[in-house]
């Protein structure tokens, strides 16, 4: 067991088929208490009683301030620690360039990279106290690549930034024995890709990945596990490639 005895954050692991869900799951059989913070308290609650009666459903919006630390300091009322945060939540849009508005814009960046800065803001104080913490953040391929299959340029700036602040937080909280990791994840089969490739598409995408398949969301949850435990101890600042060799640098 991985993570026998600690408390484990996920935001954006609601749904069944997400990653976020997959990672949670996945850090409760390996005995972590896990904490799932979506928008919908409903589902978010039916998601944590899934995984077993010890652990909890909030709701919070990971780009409000407010929510954010309401929702953090619930968690450390009942446990009295956070020992990973998984910086999952984000939404993407199918737009491109000159089609972006400012609502647009705003609603991406919000989610995955002030989302990601708030989250983290949120259980640094409490890591540093412990001396003793692992954020791991969710970035993707496209931010590498320069643009995805479903999410316009708006969504790979915003999964750079991610990249950029994992970076920045890595440096700034090592000393405190806190590390901070992202992942990059190529093409999952979840929610958000089901029903829109067609046979053409997905064979013209296969031909790019030498592993020859999709990902699914149990690929990104066992590199969750890995960053988040101690299994990584000496890795902080890294981006964690997962997309079966779509991108290889």
């Amino acid at each position: 067991m991985l993570l026998t005895d600690k408390v484990a954050v996920i935001t954006g692991a609601a749904s069944p088929r997400g990653l976020g869900f997959a990672t949670a799951k996945l850090f409760a059989d390996q005995g972590a208490t896990v904490v799932i913070i979506d928008l919908d308290i409903t589902r978010s609650q039916n998601a944590a009683a899934s995984l077993g009666e010890r652990h909890l459903g909030l709701a919070a919006d990971v780009a409000d301030e407010l929510q954010v630390n309401a929702a953090i300091e619930q968690i450390l009322g009942k446990y009295g620690r956070v020992d990973v945060l998984v910086n999952n939540a984000g939404i993407t849009q199918p737009l491109r360039l000159m089609d972006i508005k400012r609502e647009n814009y705003d609603a991406v960046l919000d989610v995955s990279l002030r989302g990601t800065l708030l989250m983290s803001q949120a259980v640094i104080p409490t890591m540093r106290r412990q001396k003793s913490g692992s954020i791991v953040c969710i970035s993707s391929v496209s931010a590498q690549r320069g643009g995805g299959i479903f999410g316009g340029p708006h969504y790979s700036a915003a999964k750079a930034g991610v990249l950029g602040l994992s970076r920045a937080m890595a440096r700034e909280l090592g000393p405190d024995n806190v590390r901070v990791n992202a992942i990059t994840p190529g093409l999952i089969q979840t929610d958000i890709t089901a029903g829109k490739l067609t046979d053409e598409m997905r064979q013209n995408i296969l031909s790019g990945i030498p592993l020859n398949r999709l990902g699914d969301a149990q690929d990104i949850a066992r590199a969750a596990l890995f960053l988040g435990c101690d299994l990584s101890s000496y890795c902080t600042g890294i981006t964690l490639d997962v997309n079966g060799g779509m991108l290889i640098h």
